[in-house]
């Protein structure tokens, strides 16, 4: 029976700071390590890190290191450092490494999977969260869940699928196993394209589409026009799906932002490729029209023009 006795993170963005300092709470720092090349982790030890006003002890571990590997390797990047992480991490995975990627969007697990291992591969959605970080610190009042699963076709990936269900189970750690991860996959991707999009270019925050408003409409906007093309693509997704997910919305903090707009304070380039981007480039297969996710692309690069 495989049991998961270490943790590797890569990345120490918002999500990597929340459930790294989860982990390493429940688990013990000593089990919990973070992997980066030997600049960073001099940096991050002089800066520290902080979570929700406490100081994280976090463990860190050389990229060149080949002296051990990850029972489980959890990506918490940005999309546009994929590439460098994976080079990062690809000495942390042994035989039996189990991979989760906690990235935005419907793309990360395949790119990774091609790299290290389809093989290692389970697939994973991080959502519910309103966790901030700026600069060094991260503050959070919605820690969230992760969604986990694999595709019915992957069926002889059950035996990691339970070890990270035991582990989940013994630490006390959000989750929900997924039937169909394909479909949470793709409505978590709709509401990023909603919400993360609109917040960004109306410069605003969760509060900005809560109430009711343009802001509010473009966000399902842009969702039904993900609605339209996953049914293109023979995954269902639907109106009570979008519902589900601007409900969620609702209840995260109304002074919280998504990832996309906290890189935006920071004058950093953002996710939109994954978001409008994606959705524009699939949508020419199809010959499919997304009007409002064509004017969302063009207004995130607009702004992201006067950085």
């Amino acid at each position: 029976m495989m049991k998961i006795q270490n943790i590797s993170i890569i990345g120490l963005g918002a999500l990597g700071v929340l459930f790294g300092n989860f982990f390493a709470d429940k688990l013990g720092h000593d089990r919990v390590s973070f992997i980066a090349d030997k600049d960073r982790i001099r940096r991050y030890e002089e800066q520290g890190v902080i979570c929700n006003g406490q100081k994280c002890n976090f463990k860190f571990s050389d990229k060149d290191n080949t002296n051990q590997t990850a029972d489980l390797l959890i990506f918490a990047v940005k999309a546009s450092s994929l590439s460098s992480a994976i080079s990062s991490a690809k000495n942390y995975v042994g035989n039996h490494t189990i991979i989760l990627s906690l990235l935005n969007g419907i793309t990360s697990e395949d790119i990774i999977g091609k790299a290290l291992g389809t093989n290692h591969m389970l697939y994973c959605v991080a959502q519910g969260m309103d966790a901030v970080k700026l600069g060094n610190q991260l503050t959070y009042s919605h820690m969230g869940e992760l969604c986990i699963g694999i595709p019915e076709d992957e069926s002889e990936k059950q035996p990691m699928l339970h070890a990270v269900i035991d582990l989940f189970d013994h630490i006390d750690l959000p989750y929900v196993c997924e039937k169909d991860i394909i479909h949470r996959l793709w409505s978590k991707w709709m509401l990023n394209v909603g919400v993360n999009q609109v917040v960004m270019v109306t410069q605003g925050n969760y509060g900005t589409v809560q109430q009711e408003g343009k802001a509010r409409e473009t966000m399902k906007a842009a969702m039904r026009e993900v609605i339209a093309l996953a049914k293109k693509e023979h995954v269902s997704v639907t109106e009570e799906d979008l519902e589900y997910y601007v409900d969620m919305t609702d209840t995260l903090n109304p002074d919280g932002m998504p990832s996309m707009r906290q890189d935006g304070v920071s004058g950093k380039y953002s996710e939109v490729e994954l978001f409008s981007g994606t959705v524009i480039n699939k949508a020419k297969i199809y010959n499919l029209d997304v009007p409002v996710n064509r004017m969302l692309y063009q207004e995130v690069k607009r702004l992201e023009r006067n950085y």
